[in-house]
């Protein structure tokens, strides 16, 4: 169960560092199209603003996929907490949110997993 442990918590700290990459290419994209010469003042404004709040979005819900990693990697409860919670959310994000979080709750909701994480539970 420990191996399971490790892949999940190396997963999700990919899957966090992957979603802030998109964050920042999602920004400078945006920001890059509203320099445009051709660009009118209105729309280059709606564009930084949807570049912020969209890159400000993706990125908010990356760092507790990072942070959960950690906790797990770590053996921490709060961690596997912090992991059942971020995989229920990324079972929308089909298919590969959804394979993760499938995967996390079967591992991380096993008995050997509590075990593994809280050793007072019997």
């Amino acid at each position: 169960m420990n191996k399971h442990i490790d892949v999940i918590s190396v997963l999700w700290i990919v899957s966090g560092a992957l979603g802030i990459l998109f964050a920042f290419l999602i920004f400078w994209f945006f920001y890059g199209i509203s320099f445009i010469p051709d660009v009118d003042w209105q729309a280059s404004q709606i564009l930084r603003v949807v570049g912020t709040w969209g890159s400000g979005i993706i990125a908010f819900f990356s760092i507790p996929e990072i942070i959960a990693g950690i906790g797990l990697i770590k053996r921490k409860e709060w961690g596997r907490i912090l992991a059942l919670v971020v995989s229920f959310f990324n079972l929308v994000w089909f298919p590969l949110g959804t394979a993760l979080g499938v995967y996390s709750i079967i591992i991380l909701l096993n008995d050997e997993s509590v075990k593994i994480f809280n050793p007072q539970v019997k």
